[in-house]
């Protein structure tokens, strides 16, 4: 162990080298105007071509919109002393658009390093732990050391936008894959502290309210139906609702130990002050204790819809953009324990196992019944102008990679 701690302190260059590549392939989803992970994946191929990996394979995923019309995904595995248990780190290859280019110090795709820092888009979501986890195999490969376990990297596309292209489909189509004692590490997602294990997710569900009424002049208000008014009065009612009936706290989700009921978006209704408008568009974001079921609340919120529409004479439509529920990871879990002990063993203080609001790729694994925990020490500049991820986290992170690894059984 000490021996592949070490040769991971040797691996600073090989961090700049494989962040300055991947930033260089501007793997934004082609939904969003990109050109998608082709690039990117082809480069981490050539590099896996040059380590010790036993099985390197690609799960294309068909997407017309994609240069190529496929979203590859790469899975790569070090063979274990026992290949019918996998511990697999799961990162993602595509990044977000980098937005306003007059926020940003440096060119978003041209990484550049500044003392442990290195910037660029995607520098730390999700590269940081992708290249940790490359380190973490590459440390067992140069010691020439097998695991108890196979280990293997999974490099899904399409994380940002929904996984329709990456994990989704390959739970749906490839779901041989996996192997029943398979347990996961997804580092995308943590605190700047590293002090924080992720082992479960709040339910999420956003909700879209349309309010359908009659436009009017505002001062002929008997001549229309003023759907803000009854907007006004639909949002209330859910929030104080909601809120009562399912009032249950976990602390495993502290400091946010109960169900969240938060309006947010409103769509544009009129221009004008003088007109009453006859269309409101809002949006509720839910996040909700797996002891809830989304299904249990949007009963609830029909029952309000229904006394709102027949006080007020309005017509509303609700729909349900996101609608994900996630089991939780129980923390006497083996993987849970292992992770929180080498976090431990690697930065010098005991972490924490918890729930956060939601929600990651993790929660699609966990509903299919594998353990999972979501892991990094991250600076949390994701998605950011100016983003960057520190090397020596990312060292750090492939510490406790090797040594889950090396202790999984």
């Amino acid at each position: 162990m000490d021996k592949m701690l070490k040769k991971i302190d040797t691996y600073k260059q090989t961090v700049i080298d494989l962040q300055t590549n991947m930033i260089a392939c501007e793997a934004v989803s082609p939904h969003e105007g990109g050109k998608g992970e082709g690039a990117k994946a082809a480069y981490l191929l050539s590099v896996m071509k040059n380590m010790k990996f036993d099985e390197v394979s690609v799960i294309n995923v068909k997407d017309p919109k994609a240069p190529n019309g496929v979203r590859p995904n790469i899975v790569a595995k070090y063979y274990g002393q026992n290949k019918k248990k996998t511990l697999w780190v799961m990162a993602h290859l595509d990044v977000v658009p980098a937005g306003d280019l007059n926020l940003w110090k440096t060119d978003p795709f041209k990484a550049v390093v500044k003392g442990d820092k290195i910037y660029g888009r995607g520098a730390e979501d999700n590269h940081q732990g992708l290249v940790s986890g490359f380190l973490a195999v590459k440390a067992m490969m140069d010691c020439g050391v097998r695991p108890p376990c196979t280990y293997a990297l999974l490099l899904n596309a399409d994380e940002e936008v929904g996984s329709e292209f990456g994990i989704c489909a390959i739970l749906k189509k490839h779901r041989k894959l996996f192997g029943k004692e398979d347990a996961f590490i997804v580092p995308d997602g943590g605190q700047s502290d590293g002090m924080l294990v992720e082992v479960a997710e709040k339910n999420m569900l956003w909700v879209k309210f349309t309010v359908t009424g009659k436009p009017a002049h505002a001062s002929l208000p008997a001549t229309g139906i003023n759907t803000h008014r009854a907007a006004a009065y639909l949002v209330t009612a859910l929030d104080e609702a909601l809120h009562k009936k399912f009032n249950k706290k976990d602390r495993l989700f502290a400091p946010e130990s109960a169900s969240t009921f938060e309006p947010t978006k409103h769509e544009l209704n009129v221009t004008n002050v003088n007109t009453i408008p006859g269309k409101e568009v809002f949006y509720f974001d839910c996040r909700v204790l797996p002891c809830y079921t989304n299904d249990a609340v949007m009963a609830e919120i029909k029952k309000i819809v229904k006394t709102i529409e027949k006080r007020f004479r309005v017509k509303v439509t609700v729909e349900t953009p996101i609608h994900e529920s996630s089991k939780p990871t129980l923390p006497k879990e083996e993987l849970v324990k292992l992770t929180c002990e080498a976090v431990k063993a690697v930065y010098k203080k005991a972490p924490r196992a918890a729930g956060v609001g939601g929600g990651t790729v993790g929660a699609f694994l966990r509903n299919e019944g594998y353990p999972v925990v979501v892991y990094s020490k991250l600076d949390e500049t994701m998605h950011q102008p100016n983003e960057n991820s520190s090397i020596k986290n990312t060292l750090g992170d492939a510490k406790v990679f090797v040594r889950v690894a090396m202790n999984l059984k």
